[in-house]
């Protein structure tokens, strides 16, 4: 059975922190609208990028030796869970006591905010949330990034991009390709894509530095973004 008013979100770390620092004025935002959202009986699992403190940590990798793939990973996975322990400071005891770094673990907390990251080299943040959707039957995974919908193409590189509101996974597929690797700047990356699709799930793509955009899609209104869905 699935879970009702159960919603995962999947929080590009970019949002949370910038090349110029953490961005506190959007987590105070966000942690404003969560609470007033899980008070209306609302449930969330909260997965979190690493964002600038993985590339700043990636790149002076790079500078200072040859590295792995793998290590380049770990990294921005660790960065990942510092922003999820902000995240769980911020929340407080209102969030689960823990940080959850495992997907695969399905979960019975009463806690109404579940905090997340990554968990191994290889795996997307997306693909995290996919998998932790399947384990807790969660029907809706909104990613939260920097881009108001998905495009036809790169809008910075073409002006004849068009937004798209509404696609199905087949359509979703074969825009974005099938194969990811990791710093992949796809809406949503096609290995979670393909999982998405044989669970059923929607996904909505929205700027999530638009609080209040983010307000009216919780509660059923009228928002800017793309909805992904069979």
């Amino acid at each position: 059975m699935l879970r009702k008013n159960t919603y995962i979100i999947s929080l590009g770390g970019s949002l949370v922190v910038r090349p110029e620092g953490i961005d506190w004025k959007f987590l105070k935002g966000f942690r404003s609208l969560i609470l007033e959202e899980i008070y209306k009986g609302r449930k969330f699992f909260i997965i979190v990028g690493g964002g600038a403190t993985c590339r700043k940590y990636n790149e002076a990798a790079r500078q200072a030796a040859k590295v792995s793939q793998t290590d380049l990973d770990w990294l921005g996975i660790y960065s990942g869970r510092l922003n999820a322990r902000l995240l769980k400071t911020i929340f407080g005891p209102i969030a689960f006591p823990e940080i959850i770094t495992d997907p695969t673990a399905s979960l019975s907390s009463q806690s109404k905010i579940i905090i997340g990251s990554g968990w191994k080299p290889g795996w997307s943040t997306d693909y995290v949330a996919t998998v932790m959707a399947r384990e807790n039957k969660i029907k809706t995974i909104i990613n939260l990034s920097n881009i108001d919908y998905v495009y036809t193409a790169d809008p910075k590189k073409y002006k004849t991009a068009k937004p798209i509101k509404e696609i199905d996974w087949q359509g979703f597929k074969k825009l974005i390709g099938d194969k990811w690797k990791p710093g992949l700047h796809a809406p949503f990356d096609p290995v979670a894509s393909r999982l998405a699709e044989s669970l059923g799930l929607e996904v909505i793509i929205m700027n999530g530095k638009k609080i209040d955009n983010l307000k009216k899609c919780l509660d059923g209104k009228n928002f800017k973004g793309t909805v992904i869905d069979n």
